[in-house]
């Protein structure tokens, strides 16, 4: 999803080209609620024009039937996070929930990098920048997230984080040279910004009304802060495995959040019952510990580009788990809504319309102008 700022794994090695061919290397971001510290240093290659060199990964494979079944499996795990949200909210506070999550998925995330030998960083300010992504990337958004879904149906919330990659896009072309805004890149912000409007809408008459904020804004703000994340960790998370940077992010996030608990709530004179426990254990098991080993897998065997056809897979399984579990109701704003945000996340990468329109300059401040 970007260049030099991705841990070495999240890279798909680049392959020759014959003389004159334009770079359509692009693929769906992947990022939502669950997707913790990793998915969103991931996500910038979405959209990355150029992916840097200097990265020695093994020969892509082709997908097999257990790859693609693996990223079926991942998509449940992380589609469905969302309807295990709101399934622990009727219960738990939220950041007793948020914290009593991550906690599960630290514990294996630890287990998992001391079986592997994985060094941590040397002292430096690496570690300040990981605890401003924890920060970013978890804290902050799985509290709106977490919040939101009290008022907020599961599925809105999964459609609305599959819109991340549409605001990545806007603030990498501040941010860096070689993720400059194109035509096709323009067209699909348009299409994907009105399927956020369509979802959002209610909330946003609700406060126009003088109400207090809504859920769907909270779910924007969740959103917008996935965003930051994704060009934040390009810029400053550079050469770690992949593993590192989530091991202390969820770590730093750990601590941090139940820290609020504490303070802010009672974590010890909660009630727990089956519904809880569940929603725990499979958002902390599953959507933060094994799904992490499957990631991993999927990106050393197929590389990036096949592994995140997962952006298409997560509203839809966001959608259907809201419904299966909860009754939700799937009407014409979801729907279009849906439709209108993935057509966006498919024009942005496709291979058509690459013509620049604005963007930085290489090696300075400014930015382009618009093409005549």
């Amino acid at each position: 999803m970007r260049g030099p700022a991705v841990p070495a794994d999240c890279v798909e090695p680049r392959r020759k080209r014959p003389a004159g061919h334009r770079s359509s290397d692009r693929s769906p971001a992947f990022a939502s609620d669950s997707a913790d510290a990793f998915r969103s240093e991931c996500v910038v290659l979405a959209h990355s024009a150029r992916p840097t060199g200097g990265y020695t990964a093994a020969v892509i494979a082709r997908p097999t039937r257990t790859d693609w079944l693996l990223l079926l499996a991942l998509g449940v795990a992380w589609g469905t996070s969302y309807a295990f949200i709101k399934l622990g909210v009727e219960t738990l506070p939220t950041f007793t929930l948020i914290a009593s999550r991550l906690g599960i998925g630290l514990a294996l995330l630890v287990t998992v990098v001391v079986v592997a030998r994985q060094a941590p960083p040397p002292p430096g300010r690496i570690y300040a920048h990981l605890a401003v992504m924890a920060a970013i990337n978890i804290v902050i958004p799985f509290t709106l997230i977490t919040w939101a879904e009290q008022s907020v149906d599961s599925s809105v919330a999964a459609v609305l984080n599959g819109a991340v990659p549409l605001i990545v896009i806007v603030l990498a072309a501040l941010v860096f040279h070689d993720e400059p805004i194109t035509l096709n890149r323009l067209a699909g912000v348009i299409v994907g910004y009105v399927g956020v409007i369509v979802l959002v809408l209610p909330g946003l008459v609700a406060a126009a009304g003088g109400s207090e904020v809504t859920g769907e804004i909270a779910l924007l703000g969740s959103t917008l802060a996935y965003a930051i994340g994704a060009v934040y960790a390009r810029r400053n998370i550079k050469g770690l495995r992949p593993m590192i940077p989530a091991l202390f992010q969820v770590g730093f996030a750990f601590l941090i959040v139940s820290a609020l608990a504490l303070v802010t709530e009672n974590p010890f004179a909660v009630q727990w019952n089956g519904d809880a426990v569940l929603a725990v254990v499979w958002l902390g098991l599953l959507g933060s510990g094994v799904a992490y080993l499957i990631m991993f897998r999927l990106l050393s065997r197929i590389g990036a580009t096949a592994t995140s056809q997962l952006a298409y897979l997560l509203p839809v399984v966001g959608i259907i788990s809201g419904a299966v579990m909860f009754g939700e109701v799937v009407d014409a704003r979801i729907l279009i809504g849906t439709a209108l945000i993935l057509g966006g996340v498919t024009l942005v990468n496709s291979k058509y319309g690459e013509r620049r329109i604005w963007g930085r300059q290489p090696g300075s401040g400014a930015t382009t102008r618009p093409a005549a």
